[in-house]
């Protein structure tokens, strides 16, 4: 009896149509890269006229974007910290207890990152007024936290659920307190879903600009220094030089999050 070969392979059309969608996200990150190089400074000319490295010795000599890199650079490893902490803590509370209203308690935790950025800045604006606190360098920290935390969270949750309890309850069994349970057992099987989304927040935090715009004041972070100058546009490729810089210090953090997430499904111990 003859059997007929199965395609492995997936439909032409298939393939074009994700390649197609492939270039239409990326092409214009490819765009940012190929005018941080144009001798061009006042127009986006396609072709560029010819090609210099001048603008990354601008960008370097340019001490308001160092401030605004610094800034940033800050907020996100605050940020980073506080939602690290608050995420995990919040993770443990929701997936092992059992409490009235635990689902919706886990909702109003998402809810920052699935809500518009323009409302969740317009609630933080509200909510500092009401306070009566001024807008300052921690007045952004809070507000980045209120999206890291739920980075963290989903991580962390997702992670606990698929660790077995007999795991703790062993530990306990042969004696080891609370903390050296924490420490020997659970913080080894969470450390690699805590660091992706450590990564993913700073991520995130890195190149935030509408929560910012709401919280900031008179502070100037780095992607609010860009849309500054692309609202008054001086020198175009001295902005895509940053822009490749962000780029850059973003996607290297979410590479690495995926590579410590992408076997996150062999947790030792997961049960059923």
């Amino acid at each position: 009896m003859r059997f007929r070969k199965s395609r492995s392979g997936a439909p032409l059309k298939l393939k074009i149509g994700a390649v197609a969608g492939l270039l239409f996200l990326h092409l214009p990150l490819l765009l940012i890269f190929l005018y941080a190089f144009t001798t061009e400074e006042k127009s986006y000319q396609f072709p560029p006229p010819d090609y210099t490295l001048k603008w990354f010795a601008v960008v370097w000599d340019r001490q308001d974007i160092w401030d605004a890199f610094g800034l940033s650079l800050k907020i996100a490893l605050i940020a980073t910290g506080a939602a690290i902490v608050l995420g995990t803590l919040a993770a443990g509370a929701v997936a092992r207890t059992r409490f009235f209203g635990r689902e919706t308690v886990s909702l109003l935790i998402i809810l920052p990152i699935a809500l518009p950025g323009v409302v969740t800045g317009i609630a933080l604006r509200s909510a500092f007024d009401i306070a009566d606190i001024p807008f300052s360098f921690w007045t952004i920290v809070l507000g980045h936290a209120t999206f890291c935390v739920v980075v963290v969270y989903n991580n962390a949750v997702a992670r606990l659920r698929r660790t077995s309890p007999s795991l703790l309850e062993a530990s306990l069994d042969l004696g080891a307190n609370g903390f050296q349970t924490f420490r020997h057992v659970l913080l080894p099987n969470l450390a690699t879903a805590l660091l992706a989304g450590g990564m993913l927040a700073f991520a995130l935090s890195f190149d935030e600009v509408i929560v910012t715009t709401f919280t900031a004041g008179q502070q100037t972070t780095l992607p609010i220094w860009m849309l500054s100058e692309l609202v008054r546009p001086r020198q175009r490729p001295v902005t895509n030089v940053v822009a490749v810089f962000v780029v850059i210090i973003t996607f290297l953090p979410i590479l690495m999050a995926y590579y410590f997430t992408r076997g996150g499904e062999a947790t030792a111990g997961q049960g059923k």
